[in-house]
């Protein structure tokens, strides 16, 4: 089958290149190219997805201690330098 492609010039010169060195056609480099993309495996395309933990504790912050300032977080956790 015959199609049309736009390349990056570079990239054909160098695939024209590789198909000089290798003695084979341009068409087979790009096909190669091709079926390695395809075979290519996909991280997490075959695992189902995973559920992240959920923390359902009780808890919060401690009286008074104000949770838009940095410097009071800090001293919360005796981190105040």
């Amino acid at each position: 089958m015959k199609t049309t492609l736009d390349l990056n010039d570079q990239l054909l010169a160098h695939a024209k290149a590789l198909a000089a060195q290798q003695r084979t056609s341009l068409t087979r480099i790009i096909e190669e190219g091709l079926q390695l993309r395809l075979r290519a495996k996909v991280p997490g395309a075959d695992s189902p997805a995973k559920k992240l933990p959920v923390f359902r504790g009780r808890g919060g912050l401690v009286e008074g201690v104000d949770p838009t300032s940095n410097k009071a977080l800090l001293a919360a956790l005796g981190d105040d330098a």
